[in-house]
């Protein structure tokens, strides 16, 4: 069985402190620090972009899971690469060329991941999954922080893990919204492997209590 992660969205950071929170991420049995790249064309919001990214690689020590939520990603792969991202994500509903976007962040040394909307249907993955190193099921429609997780979201995670398993591929399923202690050894039961947490972290009194207790639920 391998170990469940999770990955605080530092999204929901407080940006007055961010290396304040970038440390804490460090410091916790967090696996991952998942962030949020929006234009404001994709969703209707937007949040940090190059310098603020910079800034984090620079003291994060943990994996770095970049979620593109920009339209025409393509234009970013090796600026992404270059600032220090070991994983990128981009949407299935912003490429028009899905393979060849994979294609070309594996290219710069990243592994490659395809985020889907709430409304996108696993299939749309049958011809790539061989290629993807991880799919990040939306559970709350793309944008903003702290949405209501979409009950959806369990059925999709079985039909998704058993696709993967069909075709032999060894992607890891990511959840991205509304994860709490609450939902999280469900979505683990259901076959994810990497869970978002990001207001559920930070709106914590404990965040790295919130933290710790999160990992022993997914990983009893």
């Amino acid at each position: 069985m391998s170990t469940k992660l999770i990955a605080p969205s530092v999204l929901a950071a407080d940006f007055a402190n961010l290396q304040r929170d970038i440390e804490m991420i460090n410091q916790s049995e967090a696996d991952w620090f998942h962030i949020d790249i929006m234009d404001g064309v994709f969703v209707p919001n937007i949040s940090f972009g190059m310098p603020v990214l910079h800034a984090i690689t620079k003291h994060a020590k943990k994996t770095i899971d970049v979620h593109l939520m920009i339209v025409d990603p393509d234009r970013y792969i090796k600026t992404f690469a270059d600032l220090g991202s070991d994983i990128l994500t981009v949407h299935y509903e912003a490429c028009t060329h899905l393979h060849r976007t994979i294609q070309a962040i594996k290219a710069e040394g990243m592994k490659a991941g395809v985020a889907l909307n709430p409304h996108t249907n696993i299939n749309v993955l049958e011809d790539t999954i061989n290629d993807i190193d991880l799919v990040c099921l939306m559970s709350v429609n793309p944008g903003f922080g702290g949405q209501s997780f979409i009950e959806n979201t369990y059925n999709k995670v079985q039909q998704l893990k058993a696709l993967i398993n069909r075709k032999g591929a060894s992607t890891l399923i990511e959840i991205d919204g509304g994860v709490t202690n609450k939902n999280a050894s469900a979505l683990t039961e259901s076959g994810a492997d990497v869970l978002v947490a990001g207001s559920y972290v930070f709106k914590s009194n404990n965040q790295l209590e919130t933290i710790k207790d999160l990992k022993a639920i997914v990983n009893p």
